[in-house]
């Protein structure tokens, strides 16, 4: 286990039993998450998906239908 895992586990011990009842949760769901996507990705037809979509947004870009990204407008 890393270090940091071993920090934050010491940590979450500090926690009521309910609270770390919901962080565990939250890691579950987000291993789950992370488990289905690559299962996703791994599939031979996402590639095909990623690249239409690719296609379709840097279309959508050079018409002038796409706003850029600005990170500092939150």
């Amino acid at each position: 286990m890393s270090r940091l895992m071993e920090q934050a586990i010491e940590k979450i011990r500090q926690l009521p039993e309910s609270e770390q009842d919901a962080l565990a949760s939250i890691v579950l769901q987000e291993i789950e998450s992370e488990r289905r996507w690559e299962e996703l990705f791994a599939r031979p037809e996402s590639s095909d998906l990623l690249s239409r979509m690719a296609d379709q947004a840097l279309t959508e870009a050079k018409a002038g239908r796409a706003t850029p990204l600005d990170l500092d407008d939150r």
